[in-house]
């Protein structure tokens, strides 16, 4: 069978790494309606070797599609992911807007894939944080050692988390300044060329910002479990790629030659066991794997890891596209 899909917010970067991916995977299309605002209204966008006109998503009728991929922010998924499920499709969406709604199933296909099956209950599925899902899938392999009592993580992320205007905010600041011109910021609080930024979002009364709350909520939620967390989440000036320094500790003590076996042979990592070896952002870019290295152990009942991955694709976009293919699979 093959299936009506639109793709909200088709001209974002997220958006258009979904219609590729679609296409790369040759999902069962049997047609693809990319959407937009009403800005954006016929612009072209590809899907393959094949160019689609975007339409307006305040003139789209959902009731003949079968899945949509939102990733057009919480306002729009409020508005439009509630429209269309009401309508009878099924949502798959990128925002933060539905992730903590109990009876929303949040999916990462390798670990919990089975949870897609909860979409009838409000016919929508919720994608990860895009930090969140690469730091689960190199936590899910560890519990089937010991039980993790703590994790601590210290992300490095990348301005297209912010969308196509941080890349050109980012852009902008570093060529500006080639020419000693004042660097302006408008999309981050402070200057992000050359320039590290500790806070992701807004920062709450007990001083974590939206960002990491995203993540010490969501990891417990996919992975079922009652870790306790701590987050710092830091904005770098690089333009694609997340990072992760990971601190986990254990209730009894760990081999690591198991642990590097288990992460070894769970599907979507790609592990470097060599201590000296290491990936970074520019390595992992276009690649659908959360790349694992730098595993060691300062004792017998903690590791630390480095876990990097392409935030466009496993981190949004590839994780959406898994969500629809298990649902085709398995349960439509």
């Amino acid at each position: 069978m093959s299936y009506k899909v639109a793709v909200v917010g088709a001209t974002g970067s997220v958006g258009l790494n979904m219609l590729q991916i679609m296409h790369e995977r040759s999902f069962p299309i049997l047609e693809v309606i990319p959407l937009s605002s009403e800005n954006s209204r016929g612009r072209e966008v590809s899907f393959g070797d094949i160019d689609l006109k975007v339409i307006a998503l305040d003139d789209y009728d959902f009731s003949d599609t079968h899945i949509a991929l939102f990733s057009a922010g919480s306002k729009v998924s409020d508005q439009y992911g509630r429209m269309a499920a009401e309508a009878g499709c099924i949502v798959i969406d990128n925002s933060s807007f539905f992730r903590h709604d109990d009876q929303i199933p949040l999916v990462v296909p390798e670990i919990n894939g089975n949870r897609v099956s909860d979409y009838t209950k409000k016919n929508v599925i919720a994608n990860p944080n895009c930090t969140t899902i690469q730091i689960v899938m190199a936590l899910k392999p560890l519990l089937s050692l010991a039980n993790i009592k703590k994790v601590i993580v210290t992300t490095f992320q990348s301005v297209s988390g912010a969308g196509k205007e941080g890349v050109r905010e980012l852009d902008k600041q570093m060529r500006g300044m080639l020419f000693n011109k004042e660097p302006e910021n408008t999309i981050f609080p402070r200057q992000i060329a050359h320039n590290a930024i500790p806070c992701i979002g807004s920062i709450n009364k007990n001083g974590f910002s939206i960002e990491e709350e995203k993540i010490m909520s969501e990891v417990n939620k996919i992975l079922e479990t009652q870790i306790y967390i701590e987050a710092t989440c830091v904005r770098v000036p690089i333009f694609v790629g997340h990072c992760a320094s990971v601190y986990v500790e254990f209730e009894e003590e760990v081999d690591l030659g198991e642990a590097l076996e288990v992460l070894n042979e769970f599907p979507g990592i790609m592990l470097s066991e060599n201590v000296l070896e290491y990936v970074t952002p520019i390595d992992c870019q276009g690649e659908d794997a959360v790349f694992v290295s730098r595993i060691r152990q300062h004792s017998k009942n903690t590791l630390n890891m480095w876990v990097v991955s392409d935030n466009l694709r496993k981190g949004a976009a590839l994780n959406a596209v898994q969500i629809a293919e298990e649902l085709v699979e398995h349960h439509i």
